[in-house]
């Protein structure tokens, strides 16, 4: 058995996976985020004996503790760097839990140890290399190539929400302009419906949210689509569209045997894969049916992170 955490924002997430990669018993606190690093940690350590306590556990039944953490995060000295909404700043957080456990303590980068639980019992498993994207608020990414994760020399790299795929495009909170996520993440979808909502008062997808924009998903142009939807229809083709040339510049790249797609928007799954497919195959070099990469919809939803931080010891050992 092994515990993984997931150390957010919001929430702090610890769960007891067993080694098939099912959660076998969950618990969570606020994060309480203005605090200091130290104040964190020993929340997450009370969590840690407070789980084990609720399921009948102790500490020598538990292989390790895995941690996934937003941020810059150096696994190989078990090491936050910088966390934007919290107060880790060169934190040595695998020591510091270790200690106070007796437990072995890995850490990784959160969308890495949601790419680690596709690879290991989801999505991916099976394959030697993959790319996992998540399309939530950004485009988050996660690479594991020959059972490693890859991180780049200084810990940041792997993040292709942040590869520019229009020159001088729009605006990235990251300073950059053209950033994938701005065209491929579910908020940049979000943004785009409701201004065509605005623009277009005939469409279905006025009618689907009672004329109130603010209800606007990244569902709801799908759903409006489905429905014959002209408006919906150009929206969810320009930005399946904008997804395949991001996802055609990591094939070029890297080659990957699969590439794995979560997050919300993940839940259309034929929807968006069988489109995406098509025009990923104009993306390749060489052209269509020379796509060697597979691209999948992931399994695990909203645990992918938490069971891959579960499993980051068969990684990072």
């Amino acid at each position: 058995m092994n515990i993984g955490i997931d150390l957010g924002g919001t929430n702090i997430v610890a769960a007891l996976v067993d080694l098939e990669g099912t959660i076998k018993s969950k618990k969570s606190i606020l994060t309480l985020r203005e605090r200091s690093s130290n104040q964190i940690m020993d929340d997450m350590v009370d969590l840690v004996d407070n789980l084990l306590a609720d399921a009948n556990f102790s500490k020598n039944e538990i292989i390790s503790i895995g941690i996934g953490s937003p941020g810059t995060c150096d696994s190989e000295k078990g090491i936050i760097e910088y966390v934007s909404n919290l107060n880790f700043r060169d934190v040595n957080i695998v020591d510091y839990i270790s200690k106070k456990t007796g437990i072995p303590v890995y850490l990784a980068n959160d969308a890495n140890a949601a790419a680690v639980g596709e690879y290991q019992v989801g999505a991916g498993e099976g394959y030697t290399d993959l790319v996992a994207i998540t399309l939530g608020t950004g485009v988050g990414s996660g690479i594991i190539i020959d059972n490693k994760i890859v991180t780049g020399k200084f810990n940041g790299g792997g993040e292709f929400g942040h590869t520019v795929i229009e020159l001088d495009g729009k605006q990235c909170n990251c300073g950059r302009k053209g950033c994938w996520e701005q065209y491929s993440s579910a908020t940049a979808l979000i943004n785009v419906t409701k201004q065509a909502a605005v623009k277009h008062k005939e469409s279905i997808i006025n009618k689907l949210v009672n004329n109130d924009i603010d209800k606007i998903t990244a569902k709801t142009p799908f759903d409006a689509a489905q429905m014959g939807d002209n408006v919906a229809i150009d929206i969810i083709d320009s930005y399946i569209k904008s997804l395949a040339v991001g996802i055609g510049n990591i094939i070029a790249v890297i080659q990957p045997d699969v590439i794995v797609i979560g997050g919300g928007i993940s839940a259309q799954k034929d929807n968006l894969l069988i489109p995406l497919n098509n025009y990923v195959e104009n993306e390749i070099i060489g052209g269509k049916n020379m796509l060697k990469t597979d691209i999948k919809i992931a399994e695990l939803g909203n645990d992918a992170g938490i069971i891959g931080a579960s499993m980051l010891y068969k990684l990072l050992r």
